[in-house]
């Protein structure tokens, strides 16, 4: 269509005197035209163009009115599209002429697609100045409460959410394309250590029910305090990134090949304390002797050198306490971006907040956690550890064993997790309930405790892409180490037998 028309001439004449924000009001009329003339020419940017990217205010009530109608099976002709428009002025053309002025002047049906997406990224680059604009005003007349750290996780969380929208790659693939991902997926896993399709946990029984943790899994570790929650996570996520191998691509960028860059939110426990318990665990030296100096020599010797051998390992901490799942995303998002970014734990749900306000239904809020957890791990296509507390009704039965039921008060924990595992240790209990010794029920309790000592459970209670059960592990509670157990169904048949 003509750029000389009224409407153009009136955007026009103001570009002169101020910088105006990108837009073409060519690519919108000629859209609009083709829509006008073949309602078919709709179905080409219908996946991905709303009337919100249109520049002109005219123009998105034409494209949302003719959406409205298309979709409704009827035709959006300019006769059908003037009784829902009204009148208006547009420089000496009516809403009626000016729309017979877009179906003549249209063009063929073919580019349709080509415009919508010059429309979409336009509108996209509009988005970026409004952010960028608020970013700057803020900045300079920001409220006394708010610090620059806030505005920053506000700021990158609106870009990521940009980001996120600001695509017109999506809707369907051809299934020839998810084979040969499949089967990339597979190769991977036979070139990897165990021959796992996910990353290796390093005990071996967990590996072998689960295949290793999967990338965009949202996974749930629960269990009573004292069971040894967060010690099972630090293990596993220190294993995944003890093992890490990377691999130069021809681009420059770094391949995870092996193992994996761990990110850990510690929300309850310092970094400090953190670093000590797996220093225990990686030296053999009890945490309690390490934290109260109790050690001797050659204890300083063990704990020095597992220090050394831990200082080049991809494991980032963040320990601060009561961020909401908002700056948590902003927060796995910029690690990922800067250093990489295999595997994110969360130690616990619990300890986050969402957007709503305090004391507002708590478990709406957590339903908005779980929710955002499992979009960042789809997001960032890693595998999330959310540790989560479990309620006291586990404790009033005689069988303590955990199993959904006890999330259910939890909002939909269960329903957004992949995977749902239990932690529980027999012997916590157990050693609670000791009887005065000497008497016929210490004897009973003795052997109950040698039966379970240093033993642990981890019950899959769910699994979306696997079997359910229960996998037996070794536990050290003095340097809160989970391993694999050598009990006698795992060692090699006796000749003979």
């Amino acid at each position: 269509m003509a750029s000389s028309n009224a409407l153009i001439a009136r955007i026009e004449t103001g570009e002169a005197h101020y910088r105006v924000s990108p837009h073409n009001l060519d690519a919108e009329q000629a859209l609009l035209g083709a829509i006008l003339v073949n309602n078919d020419a709709y179905y080409r940017v219908s996946d991905f163009l709303e009337a919100q990217h249109f520049h002109e205010d005219v123009h998105r009530r034409i494209f949302e009115v003719a959406t409205t109608l298309i979709r409704a099976g009827k035709l959006a002709t300019p006769i059908t599209l003037k009784t829902f428009l009204g009148e208006q002025d547009l420089g000496g053309l009516t809403i009626p002429q000016y729309l017979a002025r877009l179906a003549a002047e249209a063009t063929t049906v073919i580019n349709a697609e080509a415009y919508g997406r010059t429309i979409y990224d336009l509108a996209i680059r509009r988005r970026l100045i409004t952010i960028g604009e608020e970013l700057v005003n803020t900045a300079y007349d920001a409220p006394v409460e708010s610090s620059p750290r806030d505005q920053i996780e506000e700021t990158e969380r609106r870009l990521y959410e940009l980001a996120e929208t600001g695509r017109y790659d999506g809707g369907f693939q051809r299934f020839a394309d998810a084979l040969t991902h499949a089967i990339d997926m597979a190769a991977a896993a036979y070139k990897r250590d165990g021959q796992l399709s996910g990353i290796a946990t390093n005990l071996a029984d967990l590996d072998r029910m689960m295949g290793g943790l999967q990338s965009s899994d949202l996974v749930i570790l629960a269990g009573r305090p004292g069971m040894g929650k967060t010690a099972l996570a630090t293990n596993i996520a220190f294993n995944i990134a003890k093992a890490y191998e990377g691999e130069k691509q021809p681009d420059g960028s770094i391949k995870t090949v092996n193992g994996g860059i761990v990110g850990f939110f510690s929300l309850e426990m310092s970094a400090e304390q953190l670093a000590t318990r797996i220093i225990a665990e990686q030296s053999g030296v009890p945490s309690y002797k390490i934290r109260r100096g109790d050690m001797r020599e050659d204890d300083f010797y063990k704990i020095t050198e597992a220090a050394r051998a831990m200082q080049s390992i991809p494991f980032y901490i963040d320990q601060t306490g009561g961020i909401s799942i908002a700056q948590l995303a902003a927060r796995a998002r910029r690690l990922k971006r800067q250093r990489g970014l295999d595997m994110l734990v969360v130690d616990y749900l619990q300890l986050l907040s969402g957007a709503s306000k305090k004391g507002e239904n708590r478990v709406q809020e957590l339903t908005e956690i779980t929710t955002g957890l499992k979009a960042l791990a789809k997001e960032l296509n890693v595998p999330v550890l959310a540790l989560s507390q479990l309620s006291r009704q586990v404790e009033a039965r005689d069988d303590k064993r955990p199993q959904l039921s006890d999330l259910r008060e939890s909002g939909s924990i269960e329903q957004d997790a992949d995977v749902v595992l239990f932690v529980f240790r027999e012997e916590y209990y157990l050693k609670n309930k000791e009887p005065k010794p000497g008497t016929e029920e210490y004897f009973k309790w003795q052997t109950e405790m040698d039966q379970v000592h240093g033993k642990a459970e981890v019950i899959i209670g769910k699994q979306r892409h696997g079997p359910t059960g229960t996998v037996q592990l070794a536990f050290q509670a003095d340097v809160t180490r989970f391993g694999n157990l050598a009990d006698e169904d795992k060692l090699p048949e006796r000749v003979g037998d």
